[in-house]
């Protein structure tokens, strides 16, 4: 039996979860298919069935290796490259090892691959980027969607929560962070308070606001805002908020990890680009019924995500174009066989 391995061990939930379609790619020459990934990510991977095992990087170097060479994989994928990861593979002794090109560390893969973006392009999606690593040994897959599977524990768990909480359907969700810990102090709750109470009069459901442990606070004030909204902020796993989108009737979210998520379950997603240095094209949330709103307000230039010191396109968020995106993918019904 043949087996790949595919080491997805940085970035966030959406870099782990963008990597799904290579691991369905490597099914065209590979029966078996492991993942090794972050502790925190394991519930991006947990429930796909494409995969034989989800192994998380928290062994020592010397440790990790040997449980690589153990598996005796042909060939290694590394979606996120760094010395660690470029490494392993390589100690381990794994015949074929595809990975980025224009590195320090690059000289560790057998197959080396240049990033699309690294030479100027700013709008192939990231999908497309990932599985040209897996297109450097022959494998590819028509179905470049990423999948979010879950798993009927986490339905039932959910179930409890939403019992509790007096939640029923249908809801509208929203995700309003992004998972930046440097801006949490300075989020526009108030902006975000008024686009719940927007989604609950434009679509007469109960709106529930999500974020993750950190974000609590946030998901608390935005829910206080928007009238009737309930927050489920630090409330629910990753698997479980994949069981929340999948139930919701919509789902508006900032650019971020749950928005991946949301989209990956089929739910209809809005993901929100409020900054001009954002790049919907290249991180859209990909699914049946998706939009993105882009970036309206002029940001001054060098603001970016991980620095801008007031997030003022958020303040000023174009909440127009948000109830038009919604109400356009509500209104095209689910595709054919979705």
């Amino acid at each position: 039996m043949s087996g790949a391995l595919v080491l997805c061990t940085g970035g966030g939930i959406g870099d782990v979860l963008l990597a799904t379609p290579v691991m369905r790619a490597l099914h065209a020459r590979y029966d078996r298919v492991v993942a090794l990934t972050a502790p925190a990510h394991r519930d991006v991977l947990a429930a796909n069935p494409l995969l034989a095992d989800v192994w998380t990087d928290e062994l020592p170097f010397p440790e990790m290796a040997a449980q690589i060479a153990r598996a005796e994989f042909d060939a290694s994928l590394t979606t996120w490259a760094t010395l660690r990861s470029a490494a392993l593979p390589y100690v381990a002794r794994v015949p074929v090892r595809v990975g980025q090109a224009r590195r320090l560390y690059s000289g560790l893969f057998s197959k080396r691959v240049t990033v699309r973006s690294e030479m100027g392009d700013r709008t192939t999606h990231w999908t497309q980027v990932l599985l040209d690593f897996a297109r450097a040994i022959d494998c590819d897959t028509l179905d470049a969607t990423p999948h979010f599977y879950v798993a009927d524990a986490a339905r039932a768990t959910l179930a409890k929560t939403l019992a509790e909480m007096g939640v029923r359907e249908p809801y509208v969700l929203l995700h309003p962070t992004r998972g930046i810990a440097a801006a949490r102090e300075r989020w526009p709750v108030a902006r975000l308070g008024e686009l719940a109470r927007a989604l609950r009069a434009s679509f007469g459901a109960r709106v529930v606001v999500t974020g993750g442990g950190d974000d609590r606070a946030i998901a608390g004030a935005v829910a206080d805002a928007g009238g009737d909204a309930i927050s489920l902020g630090g409330r629910t796993s990753l698997a479980e908020f994949g069981a929340l989108a999948s139930g919701a009737r919509l789902v508006v979210a900032m650019d971020s990890g749950p928005m991946h998520v949301a989209a990956a379950v089929g739910a209809p997603t809005v993901g929100i680009f409020a900054l001009q240095s954002d790049e919907p094209d290249r991180w859209a949330p990909l699914g049946p019924r998706t939009d993105v709103v882009r970036a309206s307000y002029p940001c001054p230039p060098g603001h970016r995500k991980e620095t801008c010191p007031d997030f003022a396109c958020i303040a000023a968020l174009d909440l127009a174009a948000v109830l038009a995106a919604a109400s356009g993918l509500l209104a095209r019904g689910p595709e054919p066989g979705a």
